[in-house]
């Protein structure tokens, strides 16, 4: 299948840096635009980020998909990388999607690590997000980082987690030889295994956090749940092997104080997963189903 983006864009960021944004055109004047935020290590080539672009245009919405630094293959001229907290990107980003077309709605989507950036930037603007952000949904998000990670550190889930650090620490590495004045230390980075020590070693250290736990502290994004003031869906599997069942409950309860929260969590799905079918002919699920929530509030 043919990609479903027209072209891919280098907007400028605040800080001196540029990220990557893909992006579908709107085959008509009032049509929404539909955001996409990817998860750890996605590219734009991710089956999901393709599926939602590839189902906005079929409806004809615009779309403006964010590749997080260091996720599209580029060395940041900033000496920082992308985390599950970072949201200086994400509303320089909205804020200049909603200055293209004024007054024309915008539907935001998550997905994992992204959806917690989603969820934080939404809860850190309250009710002043801008009116044009209509609605929003979070897929898979890791709500709360610290079960998050502890839960990771069990059983088969450990080879994902290794091979994500793996490729994280390979990142770091790239970042640390364009940027050496960054305070990590290189042993302990090297040493690192989980995702916890990861970022003790090298996450929190770049940006200004005392350590992991300070960091999975002030990022994760059910603390800003509450304050969240647009209709927004929270799309989740019980059985996502990235967090611990009870979590979901933990979000079930804020969700009934806040009115504008839907938790949808159903009993299987994995973690951005919701695909039957055949390996030659898979039947992805959660796409459509975002969509079609999103569509009510376009």
């Amino acid at each position: 299948m043919a990609p479903a983006h027209d072209r891919i864009e280098h907007w400028d960021m605040p800080d001196g840096d540029s990220v990557s944004v893909a992006r579908v055109e709107p085959a008509r004047a009032d049509a929404p635009t539909l955001t996409i935020f990817h998860g750890l290590e996605g590219t734009v080539r991710s089956n999901y980020a393709q599926g939602l672009m590839h189902l906005a245009r079929a409806r004809g919405w615009g779309a403006a998909f964010l590749i997080f630094r260091t996720c599209d293959g580029r060395v940041p001229r900033a000496p920082r990388m992308y985390h599950s907290g970072e949201t200086t990107d994400a509303d320089a980003f909205f804020r200049r999607v909603v200055a293209e077309r004024p007054g024309k709605p915008v539907l935001a989507t998550g997905v994992s690590l992204g959806g917690n950036v989603l969820l934080k930037w939404l809860g850190e603007q309250g009710s002043t997000v801008p009116p044009e952000i209509r609605a929003a949904a979070a897929i898979s998000t890791p709500f709360d980082l610290a079960a998050g990670s502890r839960f990771l550190e069990r059983g088969f889930s450990q080879v994902y987690v290794r091979h994500f650090v793996r490729r994280l620490r390979q990142k770091a590495h790239v970042a640390l030889a364009a940027h050496p004045q960054l305070p990590v230390d290189r042993t302990r980075l090297d040493r690192a295994r989980t995702f916890w020590e990861f970022d003790d070693a090298f996450t929190a250290p770049v940006h200004g956090f005392s350590g992991a736990d300070d960091y999975y502290a002030k990022s994760s994004s059910l603390g800003y749940l509450p304050r969240i003031a647009i209709p927004t869906l929270l799309f989740s599997a019980v059985d996502d092997p990235f967090l611990p069942a009870p979590v979901l409950e933990r979000v079930r309860e804020v969700a009934r104080a806040n009115p504008l929260l839907q938790a949808e969590f159903t009993p299987t799905g994995g973690h951005v997963g919701w695909v039957s079918g055949s390996p030659l002919a898979p039947v992805y699920h959660m796409e459509p189903r975002v969509i079609h929530w999103l569509a009510g509030f376009a």
